[in-house]
């Protein structure tokens, strides 16, 4: 970056340490201000870190479990900025596999466009009977048996004790070991011989799903009692660490209990009376006798060895992850916010080995600013239950990456939340989607304007909508509060979306919906938005406005200046909510930089004193990585996020993507949701944006005088 004297000044408030010199040294490589203070930091560390003391050792006692499950809490400090790099067997693969998995990904999507098949679920296979084939299916399968080291690989690093491996290649035997064999494929028989690709059917695709859906349930509650079998009672007591066996282990068996009470007592009252059938049996008996007690003593010794392994390993991986008191206080707090400490602190205790796999994964921390600003990071990696691609938690099968499925975990596990936090199945969820799509009502007539993009294009009247209630969740806005504006600008928000047509649960291709282009859409809703907000908060200088696809990008400040602003939005590319978020957080703690410190991990942390950040993110399709966005958001009390959702008139998938936006917004009270489909009545659509992004409940009244145009308040001038 080329950095400004604005730049240097920000950069030796957040280092106090370094001089101008040094502030433009780094700069100049970086960028943004962001990567100079953390390569800075980096560079310092390796100086000083020779000399820092060695971190505490973290300890249990048993009898006080609630009090010392997690790092303990200590007195607020400054973050040091410690450069620190922790590896284990789970990063490890995770690097390794991140390194084609979006190729992969690409190259999956890509056939099946070819194939024209449309589920993304659906994997293309070929009717061919040759060998020699060299059609695109048949290449894609072999790239899958090229990766089968890499899958190998990954499944050691997150593979529970007792479970097996198995992958879908048919170059090896441990398709054999696949349970999903069994399950029958969406595509019809057809004549052995014949060349063409395959085209599954809607009765073969809804057998498919119901069976599917069937194991996974089966296969998650038996993993998740297996594993809980094989729980040791108990690690973190020294002395009976030599007697701590796992649940379903049995060390007191002996065939001398288990004989029948007759044989007992006759022995006992005649010692010297003849064996009734043969002493040779009552020889071997007592050698049987022997080598039972021998196991049970031999697994009592295995169990405590590796039950002393396990403490280890636990005590290890969480000094290598916290290194310090600032790393471990950073990660209580987190925990505490999310609330999901206590959760933590049972698994520490009665469930070890899960703990260990959910610690290595990282789910007991925020998210890496790496990990948020990376194209192919471990929350991206796909969980595939056919092929063999494991997740993190016993129950992984289901999810459809590691993103979604930490966050169903923490969503089964925050304390309070009490509604229904389970991932519905596929079936079910279209199910849903379709009763919220007939749920839909007329708008009141209050909210008309013959001004809405859609009256101005089209005589059509408005569509129906699904009236979300309002209902309050966080504190309203006071006066400090910070508004900003995050857009998509994808490739699709230049076309009116698309609605895709359903045989049953197949799709069989899409349709354009008749309504304006979402774009155009999104303008008009801005406008109305900021217009009214700027009415409510007499803020002249206007509201930051960010854009979001490929890359995140600063606009400028939304005021009387809008169609100005507005010119140098540029729609292109595929969305990326993530690269939007982070750009968001850069401009406010820029802003604000003297509140906040700033973690080489974990990116800023805000202070007491950080203003309020409510967020208006506009969106007209889903997001791929909208779960990591939800994840990062865990745990942060200084922002408040309104996501307003564009669909296509009656689209069954929009109605799914709602219903799973609302579900986990109910679990986060500094999330709200709100979503509008077809010909969308853009004053009915502001005043409820303006209900949830302020907090409180608008009337209407208020919102008629709210958005009233501005004309004795002058535009602000950079």
């Amino acid at each position: 970056m080329l950095p400004s004297t604005d730049d240097i000044a920000k950069f030796i408030s957040i280092a106090p340490e370094a001089n101008e010199g040094t502030a433009l040294r780094f700069l100049e490589g970086a960028e943004n201000i962001e990567d100079a203070i953390s390569r800075y930091y980096e560079v310092q560390n390796e100086a000083t870190a020779p000399s820092l003391p060695n971190p505490p050792t973290l300890t249990m006692d048993a009898t006080d479990a609630g009090a010392d499950m997690r790092p303990p809490p200590y007195a607020r400090s400054a973050i040091s900025g410690l450069a620190h790099h922790h590896t284990n067997i789970f990063t490890g693969a995770a690097s390794i596999r991140s390194k084609d998995e979006q190729d992969m990904k690409a190259a999956l999507h890509n056939i099946q466009q070819a194939c024209v098949i449309f589920n993304s679920d659906i994997e293309p296979e070929h009717t061919t009977q040759f060998l020699n084939c060299h059609c695109d299916v048949h290449e894609y399968k072999d790239r899958k048996v090229a990766r089968l080291p890499v899958q190998e690989m990954w499944s050691k690093a997150v593979i529970y004790p007792g479970e097996s491996a198995y992958h879908d290649s048919h170059s090896s035997a441990l398709i054999m070991k696949n349970p999903y064999s069994r399950v029958p494929s969406p595509f019809p028989l057809t004549t052995p011989g014949t060349y063409n690709s395959a085209k599954p059917t809607p009765s073969g695709y809804n057998q498919y799903l119901q069976k599917t859906i069937q194991l996974n349930a089966s296969l998650n509650a038996a993993a998740q009692t297996a594993i809980d079998a094989k729980e040791p009672t108990i690690i973190w007591d020294a002395g009976d660490l030599d007697t701590s066996v796992p649940n379903g282990a049995n060390t007191t068996t002996s065939s001398d209990t288990q004989q029948p009470a007759v044989q007992r007592l006759t022995l006992q009252n005649n010692p010297s009376a003849p064996l009734a059938e043969s002493s040779k049996s009552s020889a071997f008996g007592s050698l049987k006798r022997m080598l039972s007690k021998k196991t049970s003593e031999e697994k009592a010794e295995k169990a405590a060895v590796h039950t002393k392994g396990l403490r280890v390993s636990i005590l290890e991986e969480e000094q290598g992850r916290w290194p310090n008191q600032e790393w471990r206080q950073l990660v209580a707090a987190y925990q505490e916010a999310v609330g999901i400490s206590q959760k933590i602190a049972d698994l520490r205790a009665r469930c070890p080995i899960q703990y260990l796999h959910l610690l290595r994964a990282g789910y007991f921390e925020p998210i890496p600013v790496a990990w948020a600003k990376s194209t192919s990071n471990p929350l991206k990696l796909s969980i595939d239950a056919f092929g063999g691609w494991r997740g993190v938690t016993p129950s992984w099968r289901g999810y459809k990456d590691l993103a979604e499925e930490r966050l169903y975990w923490v969503m089964n596990n925050t304390e309070g939340i009490v509604r229904n936090k389970t991932k519905p199945d596929v079936i079910s969820a279209m199910s849903m989607a379709r009763s919220r799509l007939e749920s839909a009502v007329g708008i009141p007539a209050e909210y008309f304007s013959r001004d809405d993009i859609c009256n101005a294009q089209s005589t059509e009247a408005y569509s129906k909508q699904v009236m979300s209630p309002f209902r309050p969740g966080g504190d309203p806005a006071v006066p400090s509060d910070e508004t900003m504006v995050l857009l998509e600008a994808s490739k699709s928000m230049n076309s009116a979306p698309f609605r895709p047509n359903y045989n049953e649960h197949l799709i069989t291709g899409y349709s354009a919906s008749d309504q304006p282009k979402s774009k155009d859409i999104a303008k008009a809703i801005i406008r109305r938005f900021s217009q009214a907000m700027i009415n409510h908060d007499h803020n002249t200088r206007g509201y930051q406005f960010v854009t979001f696809a490929d890359q995140g990008r600063y606009i400028g400040l939304i005021n009387q200046n809008f169609e100005q602003i507005w010119s140098n939005v540029r729609f292109g590319g595929e969305t990326r909510l993530m690269l939007g978020w982070q750009r968001a957080k850069e401009l406010h703690f820029q802003k604000h930089s003297g509140t906040a410190i700033y973690h080489p991990m974990y990116g800023w942390q805000a202070g007491p004193q950080t203003p309020i950040l409510r967020l208006l993110i506009v969106l007209d399709g889903e997001a791929a990585d909208m779960n990591e966005f939800q994840l990062d958001l865990l745990g942060l009390s200084w922002v408040y996020v309104t996501i307003f959702l564009m669909g296509a008139d009656r689209c069954p998938r929009h109605h799914r993507l709602a219903n799973e936006l609302q579900r986990i917004s109910n679990t986060n009270p500094h999330v709200s949701f709100l979503d509008a489909q077809g010909n969308m009545p853009e004053r009915y659509i502001t005043h409820e944006l303006l209900k949830r992004h302020l907090g409180y409940n608008v009337s209407f009244s208020d919102f008629e005088t709210l958005e009233q145009a501005t004309v004795d308040l002058p535009s602000y001038v950079e």
